[in-house]
């Protein structure tokens, strides 16, 4: 089996964020088989502008961002709630895969989606928002990938993500329901 390659994108520009830890503890779950990395770039990308998005024009960190992504077999968004909505940067991230209209980067690309917020909720608004925009970009929704954490101010408090058990045996099962529909394959638990 070759390895089957996973980009995480986060929706936080926050050094220490929880949106951040939790793509970092994804990386520690990787299911044998897959690799798993992180896209740092996400906050160097320009707001989306057709006028730039033009052969010779698009600005390198969109070229840099597209072809990570377009490199990779699968797509795992984790996503804060910013009043009631997902983040602009992650928003615009996904503008930038769904283009040229109908060919970007996310088209077909099986994408899973992680929230999470202080509250409650557990970013559902972010990442009903976030559904919404990656299945409109072209994307293939991974429903049994999804992961949703609640409170996770008080969950992970002054731990890492990654120091916490359920934390990353839900991880690790999101992660295999997603290589598995970026590879077509069964990987085993």
């Amino acid at each position: 089996m070759s390895q089957t390659r996973i980009v995480v994108l986060f929706g936080s520009l926050r050094s220490a964020s929880f949106s951040k830890q939790v793509a970092e503890a994804a990386v520690a779950t990787a299911p044998e088989g897959a690799e798993v990395s992180v896209y740092e770039g996400i906050g160097d990308i320009p707001f989306y502008n057709e006028d730039i998005d033009v052969p010779g024009s698009v600005p390198a960190a969109a070229e840099a961002l597209r072809d990570a992504v377009g490199a990779g077999d699968g797509l795992l968004l984790i996503t804060p709630e910013y009043n009631g909505t997902l983040p602009a940067v992650l928003k615009n991230a996904i503008d930038w895969l769904s283009r040229p209209f109908g060919a970007g980067a996310i088209k077909d690309k099986p994408v899973a989606i992680v929230s999470g917020s202080i509250s409650p909720n557990a970013a559902k608004w972010a990442h009903a928002d976030a559904v919404k925009s990656v299945g409109i970009a072209g994307g293939k929704i991974v429903d049994e990938a999804h992961l949703h954490f609640a409170v996770w101010g008080d969950r992970f408090g002054a731990n890492h993500p990654r120091e916490d058990a359920e934390t990353l045996r839900e991880l690790g099962e999101a992660l295999r329901a997603l290589v598995n529909a970026a590879s077509g394959e069964l990987v085993d638990a």
